[in-house]
């Protein structure tokens, strides 16, 4: 089968400490400090084999993640800009979904035929992080497509306890248009972890606001608007993204950079009314340029949840979270707590709508046009139709 590979030198800087774990097993906690100079290959690879809990997986449809993204990006050394965890050579990809092909001896919920969508957060279930209810921030964690492989590739072998069925969008969407959807799931799950799981939620009347208008932005936004929020307001720095955010459902969506001279912060209290946000949703990663806008318009039990990925930090004035009984929240991955299966539902009732996310597809054999495409920023999802 073809297969998208991602390969660099394991070359740590000289301020980063490397644990004897990572030098063990090869594996970086934070790539963005271990991985230099990326190579991207489509080889030909042998078909892998299910195990007995396993199932294989035709892929149909995988999006490009920001993570995907920020392999193929460098620093001025030539480091990769991604600060997870990450294992090289890697194929790459892990928003995805696709036909069961062939199900392991042990696999029970599946069956040849089966449409599915996968979660990318490889849980072990054995440990005091899985066992007490956070398969997010599991001890033994691996990432698909990241630092385990993913599925830019023809075929994917997943333990089936990471997979969920989809073959009901079929109640909503053409068949073919499935499995676009379903690779939406994951990105989507992400924003659903943060504000409704990890942040426990807002009352409907709400007002919401988005810093990035990326894929998780844009599912923040879309599961925000059907969650009863009066009013949600969107920030991004680039125009044809700011429109996106309209398309999929913001009441308000600006680029920050043409606000002729105020600044995002005094833009929320504006449209508040001086009231300020309930939810603020920090999707761009870009944490010393929002959050001191974030705190500044925090509505009284405000919250801030942080998705955003950057191993960068930023200075918080921690009074405005004792007296306004204020929170910041960050929140990692999409499984467990019947994530996938309500969004399933959300999406097969007619709730919830994603398509407007899709802004690019492309073929298998143009997959770094896209990658490529995808550091510009300019799109919702890119999808790559294998």
């Amino acid at each position: 089968m073809k297969a998208l590979v991602v390969n660099a030198e394991w070359r740590p800087k000289k301020n980063y400490t490397i644990s004897e774990e990572e030098l063990l097993k090869k594996r970086a906690i934070i790539g963005s400090q271990v991985w230099k100079n990326t190579t991207f290959e489509i080889k030909d690879i042998p078909t892998p084999n299910p195990n007995s809990d396993e199932i294989l997986i035709k892929v149909k449809s995988c999006g490009i993640c920001g993570s995907d993204t920020h392999l193929y990006e460098t620093d001025e050394e030539g480091y990769i800009i991604f600060s997870g965890l990450t294992k090289l050579p890697c194929i790459i990809g892990h928003e995805f979904s696709g036909i069961v092909e062939k199900a392991g001896s042990n696999v029970r919920e599946f069956k040849k035929g089966d449409k599915v969508a996968v979660e990318s957060i490889m849980w072990c279930g054995r440990c005091q992080s899985c066992r007490s209810g956070f398969p997010n921030q599991c001890k033994y964690i691996e990432l698909m497509g990241l630092s385990a492989d993913g599925a830019f590739a023809e075929y994917v072998t997943v333990s089936e306890k990471y997979c969920w069925k989809i073959n009901d969008l079929v109640n909503v969407y053409q068949e073919e248009d499935t499995f676009d959807i379903g690779a939406l799931i994951e990105p989507v799950g992400c924003a659903y972890n943060g504000i409704f799981i990890v942040g426990g939620g807002f009352n409907p009347g709400a007002t919401i606001v988005v810093y990035g208008a990326g894929p998780i932005g844009l599912g923040a936004i879309t599961l925000s608007k059907i969650a009863g929020a009066s009013r949600i307001i969107a920030f991004d720095v680039i125009d044809e993204r700011v429109k996106i955010a309209r398309d999929a459902g913001a009441d308000f969506a600006f680029n920050i950079n043409k606000l002729d001279g105020h600044a995002p912060g005094d833009k929320v209290m504006e449209i508040t009314r001086g009231w300020g946000a309930d939810v603020q949703v920090e999707a761009a990663g870009a944490a010393p340029k929002t959050i001191p806008e974030m705190e500044r318009s925090m509505a009284i039990n405000g919250k801030i949840i942080y998705l955003g990925r950057a191993a960068t930090s930023t200075s918080m004035h921690l009074d405005i979270l004792v007296s306004g009984a204020n929170k910041i929240i960050g929140a990692r991955g999409h499984s467990g707590h019947g994530i996938f299966p309500s969004i399933i539902r959300l999406i097969t009732t007619g709730k919830l709508r994603l398509e407007k996310m899709i802004t690019a597809r492309y073929a298998f054999n143009k997959i770094m046009e896209a990658i490529k495409a995808s550091s510009a920023r300019k799109d919702g999802k890119i999808l790559i139709k294998m």
